[in-house]
């Protein structure tokens, strides 16, 4: 079926589908800037992250479909390691249609939010300031190069500064948090490019495929330990890896509602993807001392992140901030799901991110409806939407139930493979941990849908006022996929055993 798809697809689109998926998004943000129409920003963006998609989905099909099971672009037919490559197998294919995907959705609903909080002459650089992050997210997940990591990773961030601050007309606090994001960002860039300055005094080559060659002759070297040491902190600042989250709450409490929504689906999941990226196929889980971090670091991170975060999302009054303590919190699943070392690990890791973005994606979708129709964003704020605003509420309710995990969701089955996984490696103390963060879950998401279900609105002659159109469509299939992925897993679960299997097996730089 695949092979007959892709028999479909222009030989240039097959050739070059690679460098397109980036470089049309790319090229295109500056020329937004010019462009005198925010309504043609927004179509020109649509179309943008849709070519994007539709790339991404045909570098999935080769992959499957190739015996080798990956794809080595030469950018410039600059020979690697001397050139920069574009490597794409099983593990980033999966992240390039997630973000792709989210980024045609996100793009879909931005409209009306962005027309709502935007001011009008900045609406063009808004949707170019946009574009760029989206190519620099799907460069970090293609590129084979390292320090070509660090230029995406730092064309995104400084792309997501923009769009936070544009949030300062309607919150000046957004300024405050953008200030707040880069210089917690700019910390997280340099310990990462120091790290890839140990690895290229030690190797010699910025190639990431030439690098996972020359370490397992090296893993005793001090220089290299200490650079696989700042390449996950810096990467752990940027995934929000608690204690390093400090920068998420309020990036996501005050920027642009489109912003939040898209940034919560994607961003650390990014950044995440690059750290798995390093921990098993850069490094290895067989080096002793990356074995030590996992056991000694990252599964005790991973746990204080599902207790602590879901704890503090308990005591918050601001939904959006309800919802970034918990994004920290879910990070916490995935970090515990890569620290037990094991195929089944990381892909309990990998499918969560999946189902996550998904989750997410849907709460602050229908979040920005709330603010874009009813102008609030406080627990109390959404008391009786239910009645007002049923079908943003309902779309908003399912994706809740997701997070919490309740059976027949994407976020109870993703739950499902973590206690799987821990189970399997004799850590059943961790399970215990997992559903007791879940009950808190209950707790933060049960006092959200009290208050829009159960609760008198506060406002009585609020009248019932749906969410426009273009928002209500991306939202409903971001909830019903929570519902189908949660009834039949084959696709997201195989998806993230193929790019687990990859990052262990002999797949991209083994």
């Amino acid at each position: 079926m695949i092979d007959l798809l892709l028999s479909s697809v222009p030989a240039w689109a097959l050739a070059h589908a690679a460098p397109l998926l980036v470089m049309v998004p790319l090229i295109l943000a500056p020329f937004l800037v010019m462009v005198p129409s925010g309504r043609i920003a927004w179509l020109v963006s649509i179309a943008a992250t849709a070519a994007s998609l539709v790339f991404a989905l045909i570098l999935l099909g080769i992959v499957q479909t190739s015996s080798s099971g990956v794809i080595s672009y030469a950018l410039g037919n600059w020979l690697p390691p001397l050139g920069i490559e574009f490597r794409v197998d099983a593990l980033n294919a999966m992240i390039l249609v997630l973000v792709s995907a989210i980024g045609v959705l996100a793009s879909v609903m931005s409209y009306p939010t962005v027309l709502a909080e935007i001011p009008k002459e900045k609406t063009a650089l808004f949707y170019s300031a946009f574009l760029a992050c989206f190519a620099g997210l799907c460069g970090v997940a293609i590129t084979g190069d390292a320090f070509n990591l660090f230029v995406f990773l730092e064309v995104s961030s400084i792309s997501t500064y923009v769009l936070v601050a544009l949030g300062a007309s309607r919150d000046r606090r957004a300024l405050h948090a953008a200030f707040n994001y880069l210089i917690m960002g700019t910390i997280g860039a340099t310990f990462f490019i120091i790290g890839v300055g140990f690895l290229y005094a030690a190797t010699g080559t910025l190639n990431m495929a030439d690098i996972a060659s020359k370490l397992p002759a090296l893993s005793g070297s001090r220089t290299v330990q200490a650079g696989f040491a700042f390449i996950v902190v810096g990467l752990g600042l940027k995934a929000a890896m608690w204690p390093l989250h400090q920068w998420l709450p309020n990036a996501y409490s005050y920027s642009p509602s489109f912003v939040t929504m898209f940034l919560s689906a994607t961003a650390t999941k990014v950044a995440l993807y690059a750290l798995i990226r390093f921990l098993f196929t850069v490094f290895s889980p067989r080096f002793a001392f990356e074995h030590a971090a996992f056991n000694a670091m990252l599964m005790p991170l991973g746990i204080a992140a599902m207790i602590a975060c879901s704890f503090q999302a308990v005591f918050q009054t601001d939904v959006r901030r309800v919802l970034a303590y918990s994004s920290v919190a879910q990070v916490g699943y995935m970090i515990l799901g890569i620290s037990v070392g094991t195929v089944a690990g990381l892909s309990a890791g990998l499918f969560h991110l999946l189902n996550h973005a998904m989750i997410k994606g849907a709460l602050f979708m229908a979040v920005a409806g709330v603010v874009l129709t009813y102008k609030g964003t406080n627990i109390r704020d959404f008391a009786g939407l239910g009645r007002s605003a049923p079908w943003t509420m309902t779309a908003f309710a399912i994706a809740g139930l997701s997070l919490i995990g309740v059976p027949l969701t994407a976020g109870f089955q993703s739950k499902l493979q973590l206690g799987y996984a821990l189970f399997e490696n004799g850590w059943w103390w961790a399970v215990i941990l997992v559903v007791f963060s879940s009950f808190l879950a209950v707790i933060y998401v049960g006092r959200i849908l009290e208050a829009v279900f159960f609760q008198p609105p506060v406002n009585p002659r609020k009248t019932r006022k749906e969410a426009p159109i273009v928002l209500l469509v991306p939202l409903w299939i971001l909830a019903l996929a929570n519902l189908y992925f949660g009834i039949t897993t084959e696709i997201p679960l195989g998806l993230a055993r193929d790019a687990a299997l990859a990052a262990f097996g002999p797949g991209m730089f083994r």
